[in-house]
Order: C-alpha cells, then sequence, then structure tokens
C-alpha cells in the first residue's frame, strides 16, 4: 500500500512539473538575446544599424556588439535596459513580435527538441528544429509545424510519447534560434542517428550535415 502511494504521488508530482514547464513556455515570447541567431537578428542589428546604434557586422549572430547596441537604445528610448529584445524593443525598433501562433509553434517545436535532441551539442538541437521548419516549406510536407510534427510515423518521439515530456529550457531556446531563422541542418529536410535507425531507405539521401549522434540529409 505504501509503495502505491509513493508511485501515485510520483505520477501527480510529474504531471504537475509537466502542467508548469507548459504553462511557463507558452506564455513565453520569443526573445533575441546573447546567443541567438536567425533572421529576426538580421533585422534587429539592420535597425540599430540604420539609427546609428551598431557599427558591426549585419550577421544575424547576437553578440556582444549587439547585446550593446541594445542596451543603448533600450536606454535612450526609455525601456529596461537589459539588452534582450522583447516585445517592447521590438515594437520600438518597428518589427513585429512573435504573434501567439508562433509562441504555440515555438513551444511545440521545443517539445519535440526535447524528445528528439535533448543532449545533443547546442547546435544539433537548432537543427533538428529546423529540419521541422525546412519541412513546413516544403510541398512534400504538411504546411504547419503541428501537421509535420504529428505527421503519421514521422518521428518516434510522437509514437513513444516522449513528445510530452517537459520542456528543456535549452532546448526551448535552440527552438527560438530554428524559428528566428537559423539553420545549421544545412537545409536539411531528414535526419537520423546511424547507431539507431533500422531504416535502410534513409542511407540513400544525400549527407548535408553531421552533429553530435545525428546525420543530416536531404
Amino acid at each position: 500500500m505504501r509503495k502505491k502511494r509513493l508511485l501515485i504521488f510520483l505520477i501527480v508530482l510529474s504531471l504537475l512539473g509537466s502542467v508548469y514547464t507548459f504553462s511557463y513556455f507558452s506564455s513565453a515570447q520569443a526573445l533575441s538575446r546573447y546567443g541567438s541567431r536567425g533572421n529576426e537578428v538580421i533585422k534587429i542589428q539592420t535597425n540599430l544599424k540604420n539609427w546609428g546604434y551598431y557599427n558591426g557586422p549585419v550577421d544575424g549572430i547576437y553578440g556582444t556588439n549587439t547585446v550593446n547596441a541594445v542596451r543603448w537604445f533600450q536606454s535612450k528610448n526609455g525601456l529596461a535596459v537589459d539588452g534582450i529584445t522583447g516585445p517592447l524593443t521590438l515594437a520600438k525598433l518597428g518589427i513585429s513580435s512573435s504573434s501567439s501562433s508562433s509562441s504555440k509553434d515555438i513551444n511545440l517545436l521545443a517539445r519535440l527538441i526535447t524528445g528528439e535532441a535533448r543532449g545533443e551539442p547546442y547546435i544539433g538541437m537548432v537543427a533538428v528544429g529546423a529540419v521541422v521548419l525546412n519541412r513546413v516549406q516544403d510541398s512534400r510536407f504538411p504546411n504547419t509545424v503541428a501537421g509535420v510534427i504529428y505527421q503519421p510515423g514521422a518521428f518516434s518521439v510522437v509514437s513513444d510519447g516522449q513528445i510530452n515530456l517537459p520542456i528543456d529550457q535549452q532546448c526551448y531556446r535552440a527552438a527560438q534560434d530554428a524559428y528566428n531563422g537559423w539553420d545549421p541542418s544545412n537545409n536539411a529536410i531528414y535526419y537520423y542517428n546511424p547507431a539507431k535507425t533500422t531504416n535502410q531507405w534513409i542511407y540513400s539521401r544525400q549527407v548535408v550535415a553531421r552533429i553530435g549522434k545525428h546525420v543530416f540529409a536531404r
């Protein structure tokens, strides 16, 4: 009886943790901050450069120079000076902030990355997210993030339930970076772990990148 009660307690605790994590990340906006990469960072750097706040390269990499430029811009515009480009700073920069639809996509992408790539190098996590987004743009696949992820047989973490694990914070950041346009996968639409896959067809695809334990292909 005591063991049964302990088991029930652990299950409830796990469910509460999942609900809390989902709530936290669902309410979070996609923020560009130190280490972020992608198209949104390019827009931020471009506007800051045009307005005289930034003199570094427009390379889509949110490094120290970009942080300092954002902080300077924030101090001049009555914003909290934290070097993070959240919704208020984006609005002042004339850049549309993420919609609720984008937040849902990022949240779901983070769940997939948590199930598929936790423990992989950070760049490998971003690459897994990029594969999903590359499929969205490919006419052979569904045209939404949810459609790609839940396409029957597409990802093992959907069928084995790992898609429902609590979201890892680093995986959430990786989802943001992928959604912002960083693609370390080199435009791949497939990835696999050679040590685990039993699908012989996947070996016929063109390999375009190798990151951590994953091979990325087209």
